[in-house]
C-alpha cells in the first residue's frame, strides 16, 4: 500500500515541482555564476545588460521572471516523457474506438497511468472477445436456421408428396395404400424426433434445463441399458462384452438425462459398428472420476471429422443418409449433458476401435468443490 502511494501521481507531481524549483535555482546561480565570469574575463556587456534590466524593473523583479523562465523550461523537460506516453494511451483510446482491438500499450509505470494502459490493455481484450463471441453466435443462428430448415425440409417434403399422392387417388391398390401411409407414418416420426432434439438442444443451450438430481448407480444403469440392445445388437450380429466393477458407482446425477447420454452412444455403436464382431462397455473408478467407456470395432471415425462430431448438426460424411445420421444432434445433446454434470465427453477412433469415454465426478469430489 505505502508503495503504491509512493508510486502515484500526485507524489510525482511534487517531485516535478520540488525538482524543477531547484533545477531553476541551480539554473539562476549558474547563470549569475556565468556572468560573473564573463565579467573576471574582460567580457562585460552581458553583465552590464543584468544590472541595466535589474535597475529597470528591480532585482526581485528580474530574478522572478527568470525563475519562471527556468522553471517553465525545466518543467516542461522532466515532464517530457509523462506527456508522450499520455499522448500515446490518447491515440491508443482512438484508435480502439475506432476499432482496432488488437492495439495494446506498453505499460510502462507502476503509477495510475499504468494502471490504465493495462485497464485499456484488457478492455480492447474483452470488447475483442466479445465481437468476436458476437459475430459466432450470428454466424451460429444463421447455421442453425439453415440447418433446421434443411433437416426439417427433407421429412416434410416425403410427407407432404406420399399424402398428396394418396389425396389424389394415385395409387394401384390398398397394398401401395398402405405402403405410401407407411412410409409417411416413418418421415413423420422422424420429423418429431428432429423437432424433440432440437428443442431439447435449445433448452440445454440456454440453461433452461433442471437436473434432478439423485443418486444413481452407474453400474446398474449401464446394465439396463445395454439389456435393452439385445434385440439390436443380433440383428447387428454383434456380441455385448461388459466389465463392471464388482461394487457399486454411486453418482450424485440426474438419471434420466445420463441414460440419455449413453443410450446415444450404445446406439451409435451398433449403428456404426456393424463391420465389427464386439461392443465392448466398461465401468471403472478412475480417482475422483466415475468413468464409462463405449467401445465399437467398426469402421473408424476419419481424422478430419472426429474433432467435430460434437458439434450440432455434425455427422460423419459416411453416415448422412436419412437412416443413419439422426437428428445430428445426439453427441452435442450428450456433451451438454455431460458438461452439466461436471463430466466430460470425448471420442478417439483408429483402424482397430472407436471409444466414447464419459467422465463423471465422484461425490467426494463434488463436496470439496463446494
Amino acid at each position: 500500500m505505502i508503495g503504491k502511494l509512493l508510486y502515484s501521481i500526485r507524489w510525482k507531481i511534487i517531485a516535478l515541482f520540488v525538482a524543477s524549483i531547484a533545477l531553476s535555482a541551480l539554473s539562476l546561480a549558474g547563470v549569475w555564476a556565468a556572468l560573473a565570469l564573463l565579467y573576471e574575463f574582460g567580457i562585460r556587456a552581458p553583465a552590464r545588460l543584468a544590472v541595466d534590466l535589474a535597475d529597470m524593473f528591480g532585482v526581485v523583479a528580474l530574478f522572478v521572471v527568470a525563475g519562471v523562465f527556468f522553471f517553465i523550461i525545466h518543467i516542461f523537460l522532466l515532464s517530457r516523457k509523462q506527456i508522450l506516453y499520455l499522448h500515446r494511451i490518447t491515440q491508443a483510446v482512438q484508435r480502439i474506438a475506432g476499432g482496432q482491438f488488437d492495439e495494446r500499450i506498453p505499460v510502462r509505470y507502476k503509477d495510475e497511468m499504468g494502471d490504465l494502459a493495462a485497464n485499456l490493455n484488457k478492455m480492447s481484450e474483452q470488447l475483442k472477445t466479445s465481437i468476436e463471441d458476437e459475430r459466432r453466435a450470428e454466424r451460429t443462428k444463421s447455421e442453425l436456421i439453415t440447418n433446421v430448415s434443411h433437416d426439417l425440409r427433407t421429412p416434410l417434403t416425403s410427407i407432404t408428396g406420399y399424402l398428396g399422392l394418396i389425396e389424389q387417388d394415385r395409387y394401384r391398390d390398398e397394398v401401395e395404400l398402405r405402403h405410401y401411409v407407411h412410409i409417411a407414418y416413418e418421415k413423420a416420426k422422424r420429423l418429431h424426433v428432429l423437432i424433440d432434439d432440437l428443442f431439447e438442444y435449445t433448452r440445454l443451450s440456454g440453461g433452461g434445463l433442471p437436473l434432478r438430481i439423485s443418486e444413481v448407480d452407474l453400474v446398474e444403469m449401464i446394465g439396463q441399458l445395454t439389456a435393452q440392445f439385445q434385440y439390436e445388437m443380433r440383428q447387428a450380429g454383434m456380441d455385448i462384452r461388459l466389465s463392471f466393477p464388482e461394487r457399486k458407482v454411486m453418482i450424485t446425477a440426474d438419471g434420466d438425462k445420463l441414460a440419455r447420454v449413453f443410450d446415444n452412444l450404445l446406439a451409435n455403436a451398433v449403428n456404426y459398428g456393424k463391420d465389427g464382431v464386439y461392443l465392448d462397455v466398461f465401468v471403472r473408478v478412475d480417482g475422483t472420476e466415475a468413468v464409462v467407456e463405449v467401445v465399437n470395432y467398426g469402421d473408424p471415425i476419419p481424422p478430419q471429422d472426429l474433432p467435430h462430431i460434437f458439434e450440432r448438426f455434425y455427422r460423419v460424411e459416411k453416415s448422412r443418409t436419412e437412416d443413419m445420421g439422426g437428428s445430428g444432434l445426439g453427441l452435442a445433446i450428450s456433451k451438454q449433458i455431460v458438461e452439466l454434470h461436471g463430466g466430460t465427453i470425448q471420442a478417439a477412433s483408429d483402424k482397430s476401435r472407436t471409444a466414447f469415454e464419459v467422465r463423471l465426478p465422484l461425490p467426494d469430489r463434488r463436496k470439496k468443490e463446494k
